[in-house]
């Protein structure tokens, strides 16, 4: 091991930075593309979040239940709720028997 000092590492302090307009704008432009980034980051989080995707479904079965049961009801959001709202019985139903014959045999 030797006593020597290590260089000091990035720019020099005591050196002035060289820099011509074109390099300030690209700077800019790079700063403004990691901050776009860093918003469309969070915005991807926020919307991947579990407890926000459970809201969105819950929201989307109470607009579902809304629609099945209101007469003032846009026709194809109504035919198209009633449907799913029947075939999500249908599968409660048979899941329901598939478990009630373990259960009994």
């Amino acid at each position: 091991m030797t006593d020597e000092p290590t260089p000091p590492v990035g720019p020099d302090p005591a050196r002035p930075a060289f820099s011509t307009p074109e390099m300030v704008k690209i700077q800019a432009e790079i700063a403004a593309t990691r901050a776009e980034l860093a918003a469309t980051v969070d915005e991807i989080t926020t919307r991947l979040h579990p407890r926000n995707q459970a809201r969105r479904a819950a929201a989307g079965g109470r607009r579902m239940l809304t629609d099945a049961v209101d007469p003032g009801a846009d026709p194809a959001a109504r035919r198209r709720a009633l449907v799913v709202l029947g075939a999500a019985a249908a599968v409660t139903v048979l899941v329901t028997i598939g478990i009630v014959r373990k259960v009994v045999r």
